[in-house]
Order: C-alpha cells, then structure tokens, then sequence
C-alpha cells in the first residue's frame, strides 16, 4: 500500500492593513487682521497730513503746483495707506509731536481754539452764513430741498487749511470767497452741477479753501466775489 503523500501547508493571506485614519479637515482659516495702512482715515487724519504739506510749502520743499495736487489728494483719501506716501518723502515731525520751531510759529500765527467743525443745514428751507464771522476748520453744509449761502468775504480765518463739505439733494450750495485766497475743488455733480472756480492765490501764507462733495439733482458753486479781498490774512 502506497504511502500517502503529506499535504503541502499554504500560506496564508496577510492581513489588510488597517485603513490610515483620514487627516481632519484643515480648519478655515481666520481672516487677516486688518492693517493699519487699511484703516478709514479720519478728519483728524487729513488734517495732520495737511498740516505737514503746508509745512513743506513754507520751507520750500514742494512748489505750489505739487503742494495744490497732494492737497488734493489728502481730502480724496479714504484710508491711511493712501495719506502715507503724501509725505513719504517729507520731514513728517508735527505728526509725532515733535513740531519744528517753524510748525510752532504757524500754529501761533494760526491759533485753534475754535471747535473743529460747524454744520448748516437747509431742509425745505435757507441756511445763510456771512459778515464777520470766525470760520472752522471745517464747515458741513447740507441742502435738501433748500438752499445754504456761505459769504467768506468778510470772514476772519484763524486756520489756513479750510474744507467746506457740500451735500446738495434737490437744493442748492453757494460759496463766495475773497479774491486773495486759494480755492480748489474736488466734488461730483449727479445729474446736477458741482462747479468750483479754482485759484492759487499768490501768497504762500494766504488761506485756503478746499470745496468737496457732491451734489444730486441740485447744485454747487463757489467762486471768488469780485472786488472783495481780505486786507488782513490773519483778522
């Protein structure tokens, strides 16, 4: 009887190896923190950037057609980023606290005691301001269905930067100036008419006015009023 023949041992499979966990999801991630070049720029903001520019024209840093264009651009800015490279390239001292012997001199020559602002607002009515009266360093006007006079030909101007803001929705806006100040404008009509009558005025230490915003179905207009011109600067 033949001999049985051992069965050969097979090998058996290996294991599956176990499924890799899945990695988590990757968390959303947080926004950027806003920077500060992206933050909204204040009145205050502007002002101080203007303040360095006017510093800049005294000492014979920026000509006046270069100081009228960075003026320009200061009350069109939105955010701080855009103000910063507007004094880039200029000592910027007075916004650090430590004001030049020369920013101390002007801020003598034009004193702040005033409040920052003054409103005139005109709603389905008239808001006039005129005669001898102490301008701000900003001046809000609003005519709706109405109308706002701002006479600046008699006005005593204790600030050399001046922005007038102009909003007029169905109403109109008139501003008169002296002939020996600056004037500059930068401001939009929407089916509507925003008209400023822009001039340098040929002495550097003169005041300037600066005419914004916008006007909606209505108009703005400011130009100088012939024959009328401030004999003191600075009362």
């Amino acid at each position: 009887m033949d001999e049985q023949q051992p069965v050969p041992l097979t090998k058996s499979a290996p294991a599956p190896a176990p499924e890799a966990e899945s990695a988590p999801a990757p968390a959303s991630a947080a926004p950027a923190p806003t920077t500060e070049a992206e933050l909204r720029a204040s009145d205050a903001d502007r002002d101080r950037i203007a303040d360095i520019l006017r510093e800049a024209l005294a000492e014979g840093r920026l000509q006046p057609e270069e100081h009228a264009e960075r003026i320009d651009a200061v009350y069109r800015a939105k955010t701080l980023g855009e103000l910063e490279p507007l004094v880039r390239d200029l000592p910027t001292a007075p916004t650090r606290g430590a004001a030049s012997a020369s920013a101390r001199d002007a801020g003598a020559e034009w004193p702040r005691s005033l409040p920052e602002s003054e409103n005139l607002v005109a709603v389905f009515g008239g808001s006039t301001r005129k005669g001898r009266w102490r301008v701000r360093r900003r001046t809000n006007a609003l005519a709706v269905f109405g109308g706002v006079e701002i006479d600046l030909t008699e006005a005593v101007f204790e600030q050399q930067e001046i922005v007038i803001h102009v909003v007029a929705a169905f109403g109109g806006v008139e501003i008169k100036v002296p002939e020996n100040v600056s004037l500059r404008g930068s401001g939009a009509g929407i089916l509507g008419g925003f008209d400023v009558t822009t001039y340098e005025a040929q002495d550097p230490d003169a005041p300037v006015i600066h005419v914004t915003g916008f006007a909606v179905f209505g108009g703005v207009e400011a130009k100088p009023k012939r024959g009328k011109r401030l004999k003191n600067l600075r009362a």
